[in-house]
Protein backbone atom coordinates (compact mmCIF):
# COMPACT_ATOMS: atom_id res chain seq x y z
CA UNK A 1 0.00 0.00 0.00
CA UNK A 2 2.74 2.31 0.75
CA UNK A 3 4.74 2.39 -2.72
CA UNK A 4 0.99 1.77 -4.43
CA UNK A 5 1.15 -1.67 -5.75
CA UNK A 6 -2.25 -2.67 -6.22
CA UNK A 7 -1.83 -6.10 -7.72
CA UNK A 8 0.68 -6.90 -4.54
CA UNK A 9 -2.04 -5.73 -2.15
CA UNK A 10 -4.48 -7.64 -4.38
CA UNK A 11 -2.04 -10.82 -4.28
CA UNK A 12 -0.94 -10.08 0.13
CA UNK A 13 -4.84 -9.72 0.82
CA UNK A 14 -5.78 -12.96 -0.76
CA UNK A 15 -2.79 -15.08 0.87
CA UNK A 16 -4.01 -13.07 4.33
CA UNK A 17 -7.52 -14.55 3.09
CA UNK A 18 -6.69 -18.51 2.65
CA UNK A 19 -4.55 -17.96 5.79
CA UNK A 20 -7.75 -17.16 7.93
CA UNK A 21 -9.69 -19.28 6.10
CA UNK A 22 -7.07 -22.27 7.34
CA UNK A 23 -7.36 -20.90 10.77
CA UNK A 24 -11.43 -21.60 10.44
CA UNK A 25 -12.10 -17.59 10.81
CA UNK A 26 -14.58 -17.62 7.53
CA UNK A 27 -16.05 -14.29 7.50
CA UNK A 28 -12.47 -12.35 7.81
CA UNK A 29 -11.36 -14.59 5.10
CA UNK A 30 -14.12 -13.85 2.72
CA UNK A 31 -13.85 -10.06 3.88
CA UNK A 32 -9.91 -10.02 2.65
CA UNK A 33 -10.47 -12.58 -0.38
CA UNK A 34 -13.00 -9.97 -1.50
CA UNK A 35 -10.46 -7.32 -1.91
CA UNK A 36 -8.26 -9.32 -3.55
CA UNK A 37 -10.93 -9.72 -6.34
CA UNK A 38 -11.75 -6.21 -6.43
CA UNK A 39 -8.22 -5.04 -6.87
CA UNK A 40 -8.16 -7.78 -9.13
CA UNK A 41 -11.15 -6.36 -11.35
CA UNK A 42 -9.85 -2.41 -10.73
CA UNK A 43 -6.54 -3.55 -12.51
CA UNK A 44 -8.07 -5.46 -15.11
CA UNK A 45 -6.38 -8.76 -14.06
CA UNK A 46 -8.30 -11.44 -14.97
CA UNK A 47 -5.93 -13.97 -13.67
CA UNK A 48 -6.12 -12.59 -10.32
CA UNK A 49 -10.15 -12.21 -10.49
CA UNK A 50 -10.39 -15.94 -11.52
CA UNK A 51 -7.90 -16.78 -8.15
CA UNK A 52 -9.70 -14.73 -6.02
CA UNK A 53 -13.37 -15.90 -7.10
CA UNK A 54 -11.91 -19.94 -6.51
CA UNK A 55 -10.63 -18.79 -2.87
CA UNK A 56 -13.86 -17.20 -2.35
CA UNK A 57 -15.05 -20.46 -3.33
CA UNK A 58 -12.81 -22.63 -1.04
CA UNK A 59 -13.81 -19.99 1.92
CA UNK A 60 -17.52 -20.62 1.65
CA UNK A 61 -17.16 -24.58 0.76
CA UNK A 62 -15.00 -24.81 3.91
CA UNK A 63 -17.35 -22.78 6.06
CA UNK A 64 -20.03 -25.06 4.79
CA UNK A 65 -17.98 -28.50 5.94
CA UNK A 66 -17.47 -27.06 9.07
CA UNK A 67 -21.08 -26.37 9.92
CA UNK A 68 -21.83 -29.53 8.54
CA UNK A 69 -19.21 -31.75 10.12
CA UNK A 70 -20.84 -30.18 13.34
CA UNK A 71 -24.26 -31.41 12.87
CA UNK A 72 -23.40 -34.63 11.37
CA UNK A 73 -25.81 -34.95 8.62
CA UNK A 74 -25.61 -36.79 5.14
CA UNK A 75 -25.26 -34.87 1.99
CA UNK A 76 -28.46 -33.29 1.08
CA UNK A 77 -29.97 -33.21 4.62
CA UNK A 78 -28.61 -30.03 5.44
CA UNK A 79 -29.79 -26.87 7.68
CA UNK A 80 -30.57 -23.60 5.49
CA UNK A 81 -27.42 -21.92 6.52
CA UNK A 82 -25.38 -24.95 5.74
CA UNK A 83 -27.51 -25.30 2.19
CA UNK A 84 -27.09 -21.28 1.76
CA UNK A 85 -23.33 -21.35 2.50
CA UNK A 86 -22.67 -24.19 -0.22
CA UNK A 87 -24.82 -22.43 -2.68
CA UNK A 88 -22.66 -19.01 -2.51
CA UNK A 89 -19.71 -21.75 -2.72
CA UNK A 90 -21.25 -23.19 -5.78
CA UNK A 91 -21.86 -19.78 -7.06
CA UNK A 92 -17.77 -18.44 -6.72
CA UNK A 93 -17.05 -21.56 -8.46
CA UNK A 94 -19.13 -21.22 -11.50
CA UNK A 95 -17.85 -17.65 -12.22
CA UNK A 96 -14.12 -18.96 -11.66
CA UNK A 97 -15.21 -21.83 -14.39
CA UNK A 98 -16.25 -19.23 -16.68
CA UNK A 99 -13.47 -17.09 -16.31
CA UNK A 100 -11.01 -19.64 -16.53
CA UNK A 101 -12.63 -21.23 -19.72
CA UNK A 102 -11.97 -17.93 -21.39
CA UNK A 103 -8.25 -17.66 -20.30
CA UNK A 104 -7.97 -21.59 -21.99
CA UNK A 105 -6.95 -22.99 -18.16
CA UNK A 106 -7.65 -26.63 -18.88
CA UNK A 107 -5.75 -27.55 -15.29
CA UNK A 108 -8.17 -24.49 -13.15
CA UNK A 109 -10.90 -25.84 -15.23
CA UNK A 110 -10.40 -29.31 -13.89
CA UNK A 111 -9.85 -28.01 -10.27
CA UNK A 112 -13.30 -25.82 -10.90
CA UNK A 113 -15.06 -28.98 -11.58
CA UNK A 114 -14.31 -31.01 -8.98
CA UNK A 115 -14.97 -28.06 -6.71
CA UNK A 116 -18.84 -27.89 -7.85
CA UNK A 117 -18.75 -31.70 -8.35
CA UNK A 118 -18.07 -31.61 -4.15
CA UNK A 119 -20.58 -29.32 -3.30
CA UNK A 120 -23.03 -30.48 -5.75
CA UNK A 121 -22.70 -33.69 -3.84
CA UNK A 122 -22.97 -31.65 -0.30
CA UNK A 123 -25.97 -30.23 -1.45
CA UNK A 124 -27.85 -33.58 -2.09
CA UNK A 125 -27.86 -32.50 -6.14
CA UNK A 126 -26.23 -35.89 -6.83
CA UNK A 127 -27.01 -36.24 -10.61
CA UNK A 128 -25.74 -32.59 -11.07
CA UNK A 129 -22.49 -33.57 -9.33
CA UNK A 130 -22.18 -36.76 -11.18
CA UNK A 131 -21.71 -34.52 -14.07
CA UNK A 132 -19.23 -32.14 -12.49
CA UNK A 133 -17.14 -35.06 -11.52
CA UNK A 134 -17.25 -36.73 -14.98
CA UNK A 135 -15.86 -33.36 -16.42
CA UNK A 136 -13.04 -33.48 -14.14
CA UNK A 137 -12.09 -36.76 -15.14
CA UNK A 138 -11.89 -36.24 -18.56
CA UNK A 139 -9.45 -33.03 -17.48
CA UNK A 140 -7.60 -35.71 -15.26
CA UNK A 141 -6.95 -38.13 -17.74
CA UNK A 142 -6.32 -34.97 -20.62
CA UNK A 143 -3.17 -34.40 -18.16
CA UNK A 144 -2.66 -37.28 -17.17
CA UNK A 145 -2.95 -36.43 -13.56
CA UNK A 146 -3.93 -40.30 -11.77
CA UNK A 147 -4.58 -38.46 -8.43
CA UNK A 148 -7.02 -36.21 -9.54
CA UNK A 149 -8.35 -39.26 -11.70
CA UNK A 150 -8.53 -41.66 -8.50
CA UNK A 151 -10.73 -38.98 -6.39
CA UNK A 152 -13.10 -38.49 -9.28
CA UNK A 153 -13.75 -42.39 -9.43
CA UNK A 154 -13.96 -42.12 -6.20
CA UNK A 155 -16.78 -38.85 -5.69
CA UNK A 156 -18.14 -40.91 -8.83
CA UNK A 157 -18.76 -43.60 -6.95
CA UNK A 158 -20.12 -41.95 -3.80
CA UNK A 159 -22.43 -40.14 -5.91
CA UNK A 160 -24.12 -43.04 -7.49
CA UNK A 161 -24.62 -44.73 -4.63
CA UNK A 162 -27.13 -42.13 -3.34
CA UNK A 163 -28.76 -42.30 -6.82
CA UNK A 164 -29.27 -46.16 -5.54
CA UNK A 165 -27.20 -47.39 -8.90
CA UNK A 166 -25.10 -50.19 -6.71
CA UNK A 167 -23.52 -51.86 -9.80
CA UNK A 168 -22.30 -48.21 -11.38
CA UNK A 169 -20.93 -47.37 -7.94
CA UNK A 170 -19.02 -50.88 -8.06
CA UNK A 171 -17.22 -50.22 -11.00
CA UNK A 172 -16.07 -46.42 -10.32
CA UNK A 173 -14.72 -48.09 -7.04
CA UNK A 174 -12.60 -51.00 -8.57
CA UNK A 175 -11.14 -48.29 -10.71
CA UNK A 176 -10.34 -46.32 -7.61
CA UNK A 177 -8.86 -49.41 -6.16
CA UNK A 178 -6.99 -49.99 -9.28
CA UNK A 179 -5.68 -46.18 -9.26
CA UNK A 180 -4.43 -46.89 -5.25
CA UNK A 181 -2.20 -49.66 -6.09
CA UNK A 182 -0.74 -47.64 -9.39
CA UNK A 183 0.16 -44.53 -6.85
CA UNK A 184 1.13 -47.15 -4.21
CA UNK A 185 -1.05 -45.39 -1.90
CA UNK A 186 -2.10 -47.81 0.91
CA UNK A 187 -4.47 -45.59 3.20
CA UNK A 188 -6.64 -44.77 -0.22
CA UNK A 189 -6.60 -48.14 -1.37
CA UNK A 190 -7.94 -50.01 2.07
CA UNK A 191 -10.69 -46.43 1.76
CA UNK A 192 -11.83 -48.44 -1.50
CA UNK A 193 -11.51 -52.01 -0.36
CA UNK A 194 -14.06 -50.08 2.32
CA UNK A 195 -16.45 -48.57 -0.32
CA UNK A 196 -16.39 -52.21 -1.92
CA UNK A 197 -17.63 -54.15 0.64
CA UNK A 198 -20.60 -52.03 1.49
CA UNK A 199 -21.06 -51.59 -1.90
CA UNK A 200 -21.47 -55.13 -2.54
CA UNK A 201 -23.35 -55.49 0.63
CA UNK A 202 -26.10 -53.57 -1.29
CA UNK A 203 -25.76 -55.71 -4.36
CA UNK A 204 -26.02 -58.36 -1.85
CA UNK A 205 -22.87 -60.11 -3.21
CA UNK A 206 -21.81 -60.93 0.54
CA UNK A 207 -18.84 -63.41 -0.56
CA UNK A 208 -17.37 -60.30 -2.84
CA UNK A 209 -18.49 -57.64 0.18
CA UNK A 210 -16.40 -60.29 2.87
CA UNK A 211 -13.52 -60.24 0.42
CA UNK A 212 -13.20 -56.33 0.16
CA UNK A 213 -13.67 -56.03 3.81
CA UNK A 214 -11.15 -58.69 4.86
CA UNK A 215 -8.43 -56.73 2.57
CA UNK A 216 -9.68 -53.17 4.35
CA UNK A 217 -8.94 -55.12 7.30
CA UNK A 218 -5.96 -56.51 6.92
CA UNK A 219 -4.41 -52.90 5.09
CA UNK A 220 -5.84 -51.21 8.73
CA UNK A 221 -3.79 -53.85 10.56
CA UNK A 222 -0.94 -52.84 8.22
CA UNK A 223 -0.67 -49.18 8.98
CA UNK A 224 -1.31 -49.50 12.74
CA UNK A 225 -4.66 -47.74 11.85
CA UNK A 226 -6.96 -48.32 15.06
Amino acid sequence: RTIGDRIGEAKASGNLGNTLKILGQFDEAVVCCQRHLDISQEQGDKVGEARALYNIGNVYHAKGKHLSWNMAQDPGCLSQEVKDTLQKASEYYERNLSLVKELGDRAAQGRAYGNLGNTQYLLGNFSEAIAFHKERLAIAKEFGDKAAERRAYSNLGNAHIFLGRFDISAEYYKKTLQLSRQLKDQAVEAQACYSLGNTCTLLQDYERAIEYHLKHLVIAQELGDR
